[in-house]
């Protein structure tokens, strides 16, 4: 059963008043605008991802090898041993010393802007030991609160697989 004309039409026009709402985005706009804050990169790192194969290229002599820190993992991803070059390290503090007496401080040619670093993790390790081995290894604050940066050019060796 239908029922026609139950309501009532008024046949007024419905207006939207669209100068308020301008106001509102200028408002918007202009809190957005000078509220925003720009903030230096927290970790503008120059990583070398690896690539899904190795490339035929002969490399050149000028290439400096990278500086090789094995990190292996125990049971349940803790750090089970820190390496540079096979040598154990106890501790990322001491590491960070030993790449800054390979590599030095000053940047320019054969400083620490041709260093490269390459860290072969094991697929189980935590997460929070491999940021803690690219800090260790990117540089340090300095005694008078300057960053001092000591390599910038980091890679990660290809994945083991797991249980490997």
């Amino acid at each position: 059963m239908k029922f026609r004309g139950s309501g009532k039409h008024t046949g007024g026009k419905i207006e939207l008043m669209m100068t308020p709402m301008i106001d509102v985005v200028f408002q918007l706009l202009t809190f957005f605008i000078m509220t925003f804050k720009i903030t230096a990169p927290e970790g503008d790192f120059f990583i070398k991802m690896p690539q899904a194969a190795p490339s035929a290229g002969v490399p050149s002599d000028l290439q400096l090898p990278p500086i090789k820190v094995r990190m292996t993992a125990g049971a349940g991803g803790e750090l089970a041993g820190l390496f540079l070059a096979e040598r154990r390290l106890s501790s990322f503090a001491e590491l960070r010393d030993q790449v800054r007496a390979l590599v030095g401080d000053a940047s320019g040619p054969g400083g620490a802007g041709d260093a490269e670093v390459e860290l072969d993790c094991d697929y189980d390790l935590r997460y929070e030991y491999v940021i803690r081995a690219i800090t260790a290894v990117s540089g340090y604050i300095g005694p008078d609160g300057q960053i001092v940066r000591m390599v910038e050019k980091i890679k990660f060796a290809p994945p083991h697989k797991e249980g490997s």
